[in-house]
């Protein structure tokens, strides 16, 4: 967040709100915007659309716990997908028992 103190600083919106909340949220929105495109089109929607709402999440609440919501659930399905993968796998492949 260092970085985004810098900017502020740098444009002079550090006495601004209004102005810093519109600019981000534009900013924040158009990328998750080009991201939700980017699901019907080829590209990374998976990584831009998360990257928009870190944009958001920089001014409003909201896009901040959206952004800890999802990386809890994906810490759940990372959990999920790897006690999956420790249980043992039975195939018959044609070698069923009668």
């Amino acid at each position: 967040m260092n970085w985004y103190r810098h900017w502020v600083i740098r444009l002079g919106l550090q006495n601004r709100p209004r102005i810093r909340k519109l600019i981000v949220g534009v900013i924040g929105s158009t990328v998750i915007l080009f991201g939700l495109a980017l699901l019907i089109l080829p590209g990374p929607a998976v990584l831009v659309v998360p990257l928009g709402l870190a944009i958001l999440a920089t001014e409003f609440a909201w896009a901040r716990l959206l952004v800890k919501r999802g990386g809890a659930a994906w810490k759940s399905a990372r959990r999920w997908q790897w006690k999956r993968r420790q249980e043992p796998v039975q195939s018959s492949l044609g070698h069923d028992q009668n």
